[in-house]
């Protein structure tokens, strides 16, 4: 509760200290102390300056102990080395909040970086919430406050925003109100030295000003910390985010440009995926989104009318709908008789209705009013395209749409092609809360994202599972290694740590030679498989040195004798302990691979993919972040491109995709219990229509 009580000081500041404040103009202390009072913010602001000068009107105290005990906010605007100075000062006073809007920190070096962690324990020490260093400060504009260095104040709305760059949020505040979009509470987050996107979107989640939220990220501190609270604020409200540094170049960008390391890309699609982010794939792509979720209700189901004066952009997004999550309804009988009561017989009343060319005001207006009262729709896309002969209608059928827009509950989305000859029926849209669109690609993304939105909020609640599993015997196994300073557990050593988990293993034995190999074959049990063992030789299988399908003893010495020498051949340098006789897994079976790496910021990323051609080359891989729900085991398998190999297509035979989601959830179990695994692969995982074991892994302990 003490949390939120100081970041309602930095949002709703009652009192207000501009530490550094000076009457010249160009400097960032007179910057920040003319935008608030220019924003018309109504509390008391205190300027701080050595000389006590006047700073425009207001009088200055001199010194930072002169400031009013418990101030709501300082904004600090010093270098450095006395930005911590006066910190400290205030953590006295105290001042429940600041603004660090000095560069010169982390993002500089070890110097800075060192600067940057005294920051963090200053505020620790003293409660304080501190936004920055190295940022532009924030914006609320319920209470008209601009404390920040950005020239433009926002429009007042309904969306929140925060980013790390306050180049970034310079640019989207001043795109945004040129396309006539409002925001409640604006942040530059800075180095995030002590308040980071964690503690913001919790209290957006909870903030009633707030109803869309936006984030633009390059790092992120404590990932699984955020993926929790994401996955609680997402449940309320869309939370779309836009993520910088994905490539190896961009991520060294990042790296420098915030003083942090970025995590992998799969990581951060998995937690996406997992929290229910909406994930933009730039800066237009996630204003786009943000003003149809700021404008409009959410789709309450995926089917979509498309109402159009034109039949090309109308097959292009039905083509987009079909290809996303929305779906392309044929209207009611009794609304497609309305429709040729008024549009010519050559027009199409199915779906999409194109009112053909000539299509006017009245024409769009009885089209609208049909297809929002048809219950088949959840959703209505309006595109008009400008026909030389409706020119002087284009304005009136903007009416129209902001007329029927208002007379629904469902969303409308306007989709106007061109530019000149639609600005201003753009522009009557856009004030009217019309999202509105030049392309229809854009105007079916945009739904899109809203229906996911409400499919996450409407799903059903996770199932956890817990396993039965000997959590001693595995933590035994990991330490015996670790002391002993091997860092690799292959064969029967990672069957001993998968079956404390009970993972199903075929039953494999250890042969040393080949009349060893076939006593093991006759207690397993023909066929069997035969593949070298060795703890440096983990790929086994690329080199040659593993056979499947042995029938009787004869072609089980000759196999031994085959492998073992190949083996001494290829790998020299590796100790051969002899073969491991294994039983062959269940018939008509398909092979799938699940691996888990740690991610720094993350922890353990499980990957799901086919054997072969399918992950390695085509990277068809689905991915999520432990520990895993039984609805993440399930989406898994079913949400990869080769799904239908493991249904049977090829076979006839379906495999056991419930025996799969076990062996997922039971791996999940292990990497979330056993931090010492820094990655693990169980290659080949073999499914048939009875059940599936784990034929083969290895596991790096770190």
């Amino acid at each position: 509760m003490q949390i939120d009580l100081h970041l309602k000081a930095l949002f709703e500041p009652d009192t207000i200290a501009v530490i550094g404040a000076t009457p010249e103009p160009g400097t960032t202390g007179h910057a920040v102390t003319a935008n608030l009072l220019a924003s018309g913010y109504k509390g008391k602001i205190f300027p701080v300056n050595p000389k006590g000068e006047e700073v425009l009107g207001l009088k200055a105290c001199k010194e930072v102990c002169d400031i009013p005990r418990f101030t709501d906010l300082a904004i600090i605007c010093l270098p450095p080395t006395e930005a911590l100075k006066a910190l400290e000062i205030l953590g006295d006073r105290p001042v429940r909040s600041a603004i660090v809007t000095s560069p010169g920190f982390g993002e500089t070096g070890k110097e800075g970086y060192m600067l940057e962690r005294r920051l963090a324990r200053i505020a620790k020490a003293s409660d304080m919430a501190v936004l920055g260093p190295n940022c532009y400060g924030m914006m609320n504009t319920e209470l008209s406050m601009n404390a920040s260095l950005f020239e433009s104040f926002a429009r007042e709305g309904n969306i929140s925003f925060f980013a790390h760059s306050g180049a970034v949020c310079c640019t989207a505040v001043d795109w945004a109100n040129s396309e006539f979009l409002g925001f409640s509470k604006f942040l530059s987050l800075g180095n995030k030295a002590v308040l980071s996107e964690s503690r913001m979107l919790r209290y957006l989640a909870s903030d009633p000003g707030t109803k869309v939220i936006l984030g633009y990220c390059e790092n992120l501190e404590d990932g699984q910390d955020f993926v929790r609270i994401a996955q609680d604020a997402t449940a309320k409200k869309p939370f779309i985010l836009l993520r910088a540094g994905e490539t190896p170049d961009g991520a060294q960008a990042a790296s420098a440009h915030a003083g942090a390391l970025t995590g992998a890309a799969m990581a951060y699609d998995a937690a996406f995926r997992q929290s229910g982010i909406l994930k933009a794939v730039d800066i237009e792509d996630m204003f786009n989104m943000a003003r149809a979720f700021s404008f409009q209700p959410l789709p309450e189901g995926p089917s979509v009318a498309i109402v159009t004066n034109s039949g090309g952009p109308g097959i292009i997004a039905a083509d987009m709908c079909e290809k996303g999550n929305l779906s392309i309804s044929r209207p009611l009988p009794e609304s497609i008789e309305k429709m040729r009561s008024f549009l010519p017989s050559y027009a199409s009343f199915y779906n999409p209705v194109d009112m053909v060319g000539e299509a006017g005001t009245e024409t769009y207006a009885r089209t609208m009013e049909v297809v929002a009262e048809d219950d088949r729709f959840n959703a209505i896309i309006v595109i008009l395209t400008p026909a030389a002969n409706i020119h002087d209608q284009i304005n009136g059928i903007a009416d129209e749409i902001i007329k029927a827009s208002r007379n629904t509950r469902k969303p409308v989305i306007a989709c106007l092609m061109g530019r000149d000859s639609v600005a201003e029926a753009r522009r009557k849209l856009l004030e009217a809360k019309i999202p509105c669109y030049e392309y229809p690609e854009t105007a079916v993304r945009c739904l899109d994202a809203m229906y996911q939105c409400h499919r996450w909020q409407n799903r059903e609640c996770p199932i956890d599972v817990c396993f039965r599993r000997d959590i001693t015997k595995a933590r035994s196994v990991v330490e015996t290694y670790t002391r002993i300073g091997l860092n690799e557990l292959v064969e029967l050593d990672a069957q001993n740590l998968a079956s404390a988990y009970e993972l199903p293993i075929p039953e494999t034995i250890l042969a040393r030679t080949s009349n060893q190999a076939v006593k093991a074959a006759k207690r397993i049990g023909y066929p069997v498989v035969l593949k070298i063992a060795s703890p440096q030789i983990s790929r086994k299988g690329e080199l040659g040195l593993i056979m499947t399908g042995i029938e009787s003893p004869a072609e089980l010495r000759k196999a031994f004798l085959n492998i073992t020498s190949l083996a001494a051949r290829r790998c020299k340098d590796a100790y051969i302990h002899g073969c491991l006789v294994q039983a062959m897994g269940p018939e008509n079976a398909q092979e799938a691979v699940i691996k888990f790496r740690r991610d720094p910021q993350f922890g353990p990323v499980i990957t799901f993919s086919l054997a072969g051609l399918h992950a390695d080359m085509l990277g068809d891989v689905s991915s999520r972040l432990a520990p895993l729900s039984l609805n993440d085991a399930q989406e898994m398998i079913r949400e990869i491109k080769a799904y239908p190999i493991l249904r049977g297509v090829d076979s006839g035979e379906s495999a056991d995709l419930g025996a799969i989601e076990d062996i997922l959830l039971m791996i999940s179990q292990m990497a979330t219990d056993l931090p010492e695994i820094q990655e693990a692969e169980f290659n080949p995982v073999i499914a048939g229509p009875d059940g599936a074991v784990v034929a083969n892994m290895r596991m790096t302990v770190g």
